[in-house]
């Protein structure tokens, strides 16, 4: 049981304007009195000039702290940390990861390695909200930006994942000006939008802590639509002109595909197809009012500094289930070939021992 010291707190309460909720922890000592060990008192402090501080957190010390890069140079603000919109703009060339396996030791791996950005997978991964969520705590620790890729391009998918706050959002498969803008539109709230608010519980405003977020969150948000087929590539331009859309990623194995070379991506004319895609956003970019940035995936026959070369901001080098798989063939097959050549020498060295036995 807590008894309170009761003469105090009158004292204290007729002087103070007393809100339970900017109490700090320090303004309270406990006391065990020697009549009874199981009883405690709670002694406030006594000046009635004592103020409790209006704020005991800064709340901009709770939003993602600056971002750890190799390419990046020292942010001497710490209370306005770069995300990927602003260094965009800055004209860096980011490099990322596509996160398939949804697992937080990779994404968090992938975070420590340096890359500008992770992009989790929706679309292609198996896991949904909850499990990109656990990702998104590990990229968090890591300080790396996160970008979640719907599985599809509708209102309750950018709902849930804009909630869980990453820095990114990509829509696949956008074919057109009017899919663009719906969007965008998914992206804002009302009056400039239609995106579903409960700013005051979810992560994206840490819970309701940075009361800020309202007044900021369209300036931080990157959205990206994705142009992956030939109708797409035909309405490029119109894309990336739409108000909102910052990036336009490309889509080089879906764009193959629906040109018919499912099996053949590096095809001529697949390539051709795709530097039209290209020259069409890159006409957009930095224009007044409109525009886009470049980004796409690297290929076995389309190297990242090439993409770099013809005007590509964002490059995704790679995908966490490639690298991991690639390592494990290369692993087997390198135990595999030593095996097989410690056992000639064993055979020849059986043949050896044979021979000077006689």
């Amino acid at each position: 049981m807590w008894l309170v010291h009761l003469d105090v707190l009158r004292s204290a309460m007729a002087t103070l304007a007393f809100s339970t909720s900017s109490l700090h922890p320090k303004t309270l000592t406990k006391k065990t009195p020697s009549h009874s060990p199981s009883q405690t008192l709670i002694h406030l402090p006594k000046s009635p000039n004592f103020q409790f501080p209006t704020s005991v957190i800064n709340h901009k010390t709770l939003i993602a702290p600056p971002i750890r890069s190799t390419t990046t140079t020292t942010i001497s603000d710490t209370h306005a940390p770069q995300t990927l919109k602003s260094r965009l703009k800055n004209g860096d060339t980011l490099y990322g990861l596509f996160l398939l396996s949804f697992s937080p030791t990779l994404a968090e791996i992938a975070g420590l390695s340096g890359y500008d950005f992770v992009v989790v997978d929706m679309e292609h991964g198996p896991g949904g909200i909850s499990q990109a969520l656990s990702c998104l705590h590990a990229l968090a620790a890591a300080r790396t930006p996160a970008i979640l890729r719907l599985p599809d391009s509708d209102a309750a998918w950018a709902k849930k994942a804009l909630d869980l706050g990453p820095q990114g959002i990509m829509f696949p498969m956008i074919e057109s000006q009017k899919m663009a803008k719906k969007a965008v539109s998914y992206c804002k709230f009302p009056p400039n939008g239609v995106r579903g608010s409960a700013h005051t519980v979810v992560r994206a405003s840490d819970y309701g802590i940075d009361n800020g977020y309202l007044s900021s969150y369209e300036d931080e948000l990157l959205i990206m639509c994705q142009v992956e087929s030939e109708e797409g590539v035909k309405k490029i331009e119109e894309i990336a002109s739409v108000d909102g859309v910052d990036c336009v990623q490309m889509g080089p194995l879906d764009l193959s595909a629906s040109m018919g070379y499912l099996w053949d991506p590096g095809n001529k004319k697949v390539k051709e197809m795709l530097r039209t895609a290209e020259k069409g956003v890159l006409k957009t970019t930095g224009k007044g009012g409109g525009g886009a940035y470049l980004s796409g995936f690297a290929m076995p026959h389309d190297r990242p500094e090439d993409m770099r070369s013809r005007g590509y901001h964002m490059i995704s080098g790679a995908v966490d289930i490639g690298l991991f798989r690639s390592a494990c063939v290369e692993d087997v097959k390198r135990f595999k070939s030593i095996a097989s050549d410690d056992e000639d020498n064993d055979k020849d060295k059986d043949g050896d021992e044979k021979y000077w036995s006689e």
